[in-house]
């Protein structure tokens, strides 16, 4: 009984214990957090970054250089692929019709930017989305063809690189003319299904007759109609072709070439990367150097530049192959003069 005051004494003061219990109550309901969220913030600090992805839409019809030149330029940049930067390749193999499908593809994936190869790609990009940042890399003619409004300030989610410049026809006319000295009648081959080829025909027509020549136009839609037109070309006497490129022509230009070579007729395309196939000569941009620098639009943008600030390039350099191989078995003779201004020569 003596020792019941003291134990009413302490039950009388329960303030005395408040501070414990509080105590005991914080450190509990800490540990139960970290117990339960610890986990959660180890997983979601051992997340890799979450990584841009870069869609290309291509037709792939000139081959893997153009591919490789794309990597080297981030490469150049500093961009690891798979690590620092993810690459979604979209390519039609030559079908042209599959690259709205495609674009459409690639937007939905949420890509940071699209990589347009030419101007089917382009046009198909820009229809499936105004706000996506869109490269070019090939274009020709882009304030026309209604890419961009300007080439200083595109002014649209579209910025890049054009390939035309208004001189080429006419030089490309001329670098023909040297090589086949007699030359009076041209013939232009062209896909009027591909945009921005007509204007592209406008210009050699503009430029022939200030150097004595006459252009004639040959429309080809399909690979099927490659043989009749070249029975058209022969027919009409022309005494060398010009041929425009496109996606679809592209997969036929060994065929084309061939064809050249059993009519006896030069060949001028406007890429290096057409000679393989046994065309006599090109003139225009090297395609690798544009993808190259088709890369540097793409790190600007993906370091929060916007397209409509970016001004579209024109090509400063142009480069002259002359196939050696082919004018001998042509019996052509190409004069010295026009090998020294090569910046290849294939023999």
């Amino acid at each position: 009984m003596i020792a019941l005051p003291n134990v009413t004494l302490v039950l009388s003061r329960p303030w005395q214990r408040w501070p414990l219990v509080r105590l005991t109550v914080i450190t509990l309901a800490i540990s139960v957090a970290l117990l339960f969220f610890t986990p959660a913030l180890d997983v979601k600090a051992q997340q890799p970054p979450k990584v841009p992805r870069i869609g290309v839409l291509d037709a792939q019809s000139l081959g893997p250089d153009p591919d490789d030149a794309f990597r080297e330029g981030l490469r150049q940049l500093g961009y690891v692929e798979g690590k620092s930067v993810a690459i979604e390749w979209r390519r039609t193999h030559e079908k042209a019709e599959r690259f709205p499908a495609l674009a459409a593809e690639l937007v939905r994936l949420e890509v940071a930017v699209i990589v347009a190869a030419n101007n089917p790609a382009v046009a198909a990009a820009q229809k499936a989305s105004t706000t996506t940042p869109i490269v070019m890399v090939l274009a020709t003619d882009p304030v026309r063809l209604g890419f961009v409004t300007g080439l200083a300030r595109p002014a649209s989610n579209i910025t890049g690189l054009t390939m035309q410049t208004p001189e080429l026809a006419g030089k490309r006319l001329e670098l023909l003319k040297a090589a086949v000295p007699n030359l009076t009648r041209v013939g232009v081959l062209w896909d009027p299904t591909e945009p921005g080829r007509r204007e592209l025909v406008n210009e050699a027509e503009v430029a022939a007759p200030r150097l004595g020549l006459r252009v004639q136009t040959f429309e080809v839609r399909n690979g099927q109609e490659v043989p009749s037109v070249f029975a058209a070309l022969r027919r009409a006497r022309v005494g060398a072709v010009l041929l425009y490129g496109s996606s679809m022509l592209a997969t036929y230009r060994a065929t084309i070439a061939e064809l050249a070579a059993k009519g006896r007729l030069p060949t001028m395309s406007v890429a290096r990367e057409w000679m393989d196939a046994g065309f006599i000569m090109s003139y225009g941009p090297n395609l690798n150097d544009m993808y190259r620098r088709a890369a540097y639009f793409v790190d600007r943008i993906l370091k929060g530049a916007k397209p409509a600030d970016l001004p579209v390039e024109q090509p400063t350099k142009f480069e002259l192959v002359i196939n050696l191989k082919t004018a001998k078995a042509l019996g052509l003779t190409i004069p010295p003069s026009l090998l020294l201004r090569a910046d290849q020569v294939i023999e």
